[in-house]
């Protein structure tokens, strides 16, 4: 097999993974089922006493974007082969984390720059040589998720968010609930990150004061930068850019932050899994390969890819629960020394032992304390 056609064929089934981990849509496997997959393409062996497997899905800007490889949309997949169950974990990107260093000096920020600074790791020659690169970096955001959720994290999937709107778009757009109504009244725009909205760069005096006023409040001093954003409560038809930013939206007082983000998140999850049950999706399929071929990272193993496939006939037997994070049960809001928003522990800096205990509760089927916020659990019928 070239590498052409093998990069292909790693693509076509890796999103037929993400399609199961996600969507829970065993169903599309069968469309795979005949394509002749190489186990040593990534990855090592699979113990076949394996039952449970992790996954970290991400999504980021990509070029073109402020803060390209910054992965805001961040869920962890728990997958139990034995006791047929998913756990979705949705993770904030304002989490404050530890990174790694070399030295004695402690080195932290936001969760969402912990893959960027991995695959930048020349412009911090603090961090280990080892997070640096695209495996690297993987490694390095893995381990930094796997503090927080009390497990290793196997595996990743990340996808740009070009890869997200073409997604959408070819498959004819998705139909969204939205539960409430909400404005945001500062979403920025794609490719104006930088606009000086007609300010003269000559006028030094207007244009000091301007970035003076952009440190606290730059939608004030650029304002050209920003949309509003309205959406209505009910069910709305949605191409790939409003739905990203139905996602990403963050800004609005009804239903903003990254818990409202979270949750919509979700909504986008069920769309997507009543879109790809339907009729209409089966000839998209390859047409949705093609647009994720540039836009899709990962190091999943095709041998796991195949295990998943073994379970395609027992697909309606599986449940699926989320859990989210917020700052009703697990996290606490503050500012960074540098006056960032950040979020942390309620139990203090990097205590997560509480969260840990609940989602062991919850995987073990155990009631867990009244602060975790658990979805109902769901069977993942076709």
């Amino acid at each position: 097999m070239n590498v052409e056609k093998r990069k292909k064929v790693a693509i076509g089934i890796t999103l037929a993974i993400v399609l199961l981990l996600i969507f829970g849509i065993f169903r599309v496997f069968r469309l795979f089922t005949s394509i002749n997959t190489e186990s040593s393409i990534w990855g090592s062996p699979i113990p076949k006493e394996k039952k449970i497997f992790s996954l970290l899905v991400m999504g980021y800007g990509g070029a073109g974007h402020d803060g390209a490889y910054l992965t805001d949309t961040m869920m962890v997949l728990r997958l139990d082969l034995e006791q047929h169950k998913v756990l979705v974990i949705s993770i904030p990107r304002d989490i404050w984390v530890k990174i790694p260093t070399t030295t004695e000096e402690e080195f932290y920020r936001k969760i969402n720059s912990a893959y960027q600074i991995g695959l930048y790791r020349e412009s911090y020659p603090a961090v280990p040589a080892k997070y640096g690169g695209e495996q690297g970096a993987s490694e390095l955001i893995k381990e930094t998720v796997g503090t927080i959720v009390g497990f290793s994290i196997d595996n990743y999937i990340a996808l740009d968010f070009n890869g997200f709107k073409q997604a959408v778009d070819t498959l004819g757009g998705i139909d969204i609930t939205v539960e409430r109504a909400f404005t945001d009244p500062l979403y920025p725009i794609d490719g104006k990150e930088a606009d000086l909205c007609g300010v003269d760069v000559n006028d030094l005096a207007k244009f000091e004061e301007l970035e003076k006023i952009a440190t606290e409040s730059p939608e004030v001093a650029y304002p050209c930068r920003y949309e509003t954003l309205q959406f209505a409560a009910g069910t709305q038809h949605m191409d790939g850019a409003t739905a990203l930013k139905f996602v990403r939206s963050r800004h609005s007082l009804q239903d903003g932050g990254d818990f409202g983000r979270a949750r919509r998140q979700q909504l986008f999850l069920d769309a997507m899994r009543a879109k790809i049950l339907s009729v209409t999706f089966i000839p998209k399929i390859i047409p949705l390969m093609n647009d994720l071929e540039n836009n899709l990272r990962t190091d999943l193993p095709l041998e796991l890819i195949n295990k998943f496939l073994a379970e395609s006939p027992d697909r309606e037997n599986y449940t699926m629960q989320q859990i989210i994070l917020t700052t009703d049960n697990y996290l606490s809001e503050d500012y960074s020394a540098d006056g960032q928003y950040i979020l942390t522990s309620r139990n203090g800096q990097d205590n997560w032992s509480a969260l840990h205990k609940d989602i062991q509760n919850t995987i073990a089927g155990v009631s867990p304390t009244p602060s975790i916020v658990v979805s109902p659990t769901t069977k993942l019928r076709r």
